[in-house]
């Protein structure tokens, strides 16, 4: 065979097993997202709207809930949303932290961090049919469980598959029309609410000694996080160094407010009972505030969200398979684009992902998605300040306004809510996710097997940059 090969799907071959970095690459990367579609991409990557925040009122109160949705984004997704932005621009190519973390700390990290966060994202795309169908079943009762549910989800996560696989844009189009219908509801909800608050009761909260701190700080974490994903795909941005500082900082006031406003509304409008705020009774609390019109109205758009979130994440998924291939560090069957410009075996994986987890419950896989993605930020906070010292000259479009020294305190506090969620974490949770880090650590060696023995075709794309600066 030759040494080097074009690819009608943008990717350059090399025999099986050896690697090639420097032919010329023909690409076919579709259309590129728009600051808008990338706003609501955000949105559904961290919240989706309030639907699942109703469990820290349950766990710990009013007080507790809404003081955790002002200041944990300051102390987590402020920073995280920061440093997504500085190295986001820095390298503006799909993959997102893999990249960086490679950068940092070298292939095997990057690969640990790839697998980490890829499984941290399926876990948490689980949720979404799940959570889609609780909301229906008030209406449909046979989809509460057995074999109707089974075939839902299904069915669902086919429909939401496909459309992923017809492009990134309109994915992104979708997004905005959902994230409207999904926000409007509880606008008008909180509205109508006004006439109804008694501040008195968002003083209400759980002894200290009484707040399950686990549900509490695992549904704030859930809630909060994910500011990342978006990096997976920056290589689709269109001008991806201003675009995406921008789309982070409009999503973060979306998000914060999407939260709070409701909260405060529901909290403040009806009379409390703890053990009614589960996930799901934002659709009775609207019925209380507004009657049954408005409940409804509410049932649908979270509905809607959920359909939101999985579209969102399974792109963030998939693409940062991609982004892998592309950089020869997974086999380059991944890096193969559909027509339409979507990584066609990176989203069928994904797909494959939730199917299989679909059975965990919703409390489970919320944290053992957070255990994981825990391990995965830690990697990113080591490389982001490790970057800042070796390479405190390279090109930086978006660059946070702190020094060194300030990077390592921005990390701080994440650091510590980390340490904390994973402390909280049940026994079951520690186990499996222990087996999913372990996995991943064999998993590194038997793919540079399959590229020795040359079992697979491994490539890198030449038009992207180096980014080994972490091992001169």
């Amino acid at each position: 065979m030759a040494r080097e090969i074009e690819s009608q799907n943008g990717v350059v071959s090399a025999p099986p097993g050896e690697l090639n970095e420097s032919s010329p690459l023909v690409t076919h990367h579709g259309r590129k997202l728009s600051l808008l579609p990338l706003i609501f991409l955000i949105f559904y990557d961290v919240s989706g709207g309030p639907i699942g925040i109703e469990d820290t009122v349950g766990a710990a109160g009013p007080l507790f809930a809404l003081v955790g949705f002002l200041v944990f984004p300051i102390i987590w997704s402020i920073p995280e949303a920061l440093i997504t932005a500085e190295m986001g621009t820095m390298f503006p190519q799909n993959g997102g932290y893999v990249v960086w973390v490679t950068s940092a700390l070298g292939p095997f990290w990057g690969f640990q961090q790839g697998w980490m966060k890829w499984l941290s994202g399926v876990i948490d795309n689980a949720l979404y049919p799940a959570l889609f169908l609780d909301y229906l079943k008030s209406g449909v009762p046979a989809l509460g469980g057995g074999w109707p549910r089974d075939v839902a989800v299904i069915g669902l996560t086919a429909i939401l598959t496909f459309l992923n696989y017809r492009g990134l844009t309109i994915v992104g189009w979708v997004a905005v029309i959902l994230g409207i219908l999904s926000i409007l509801p509880f606008a008008v909800m909180c509205l109508i609410s006004i006439p109804k608050l008694r501040p008195r009761r968002w003083l209400v909260s759980k002894k200290i000694r009484k707040i399950d701190w686990n549900l509490y700080l695992n549904t704030l974490f859930w809630n909060l996080n994910y500011w990342d994903s978006v990096s997976t795909f920056t290589g689709e941005v269109e001008n991806p160094k201003k675009t995406l500082p921008k789309a982070l900082f409009f999503a973060l006031i979306l998000v914060v407010l999407g939260y709070f406003f409701p909260l405060l509304s529901g909290t403040g409008a009806i009379p409390l009972n703890q053990q009614l705020w589960t996930d799901g009774y934002f659709s009775d609390v609207a019925k209380l505030i507004g009657g049954a019109w408005l409940s409804w109205w509410v049932t649908g758009a979270a509905a809607a969200a959920n359909l939101g979130m999985f579209m969102s994440e399974m792109s963030s998924d998939s693409f940062q398979l991609l982004g892998m291939a592309e950089r020869g560090m997974l086999p380059e069957i991944l890096a193969i684009r559909s027509r339409y410009g979507t990584p066609t075996l990176g989203i069928l994986l994904s797909a494959s992902g939730v199917l299989m987890i679909s059975w965990m419950s919703i409390k489970e896989i919320v944290a053992a998605e957070n255990f994981l993605y825990c391990f995965g930020m830690i990697l990113e906070f080591i490389a982001f300040v490790r970057l800042r010292f070796i390479a405190p000259n390279a090109d930086r479009p978006f660059k946070i306004p702190v020094g060194s020294v300030g990077a390592i305190l921005m990390c701080v506090l994440p650091t510590v809510l980390i340490v904390a969620v994973l402390t909280f974490s049940t026994l079951k949770v520690f186990i499996a996710s222990v087996v999913a880090i372990v996995i991943g650590l064999i998993l590194h060696p038997c793919i540079e097997m399959l590229r020795k023995k040359r079992w697979a075709t491994f490539s890198i794309t030449s038009e992207l940059p180096d980014i080994h600066v972490g091992n001169r």
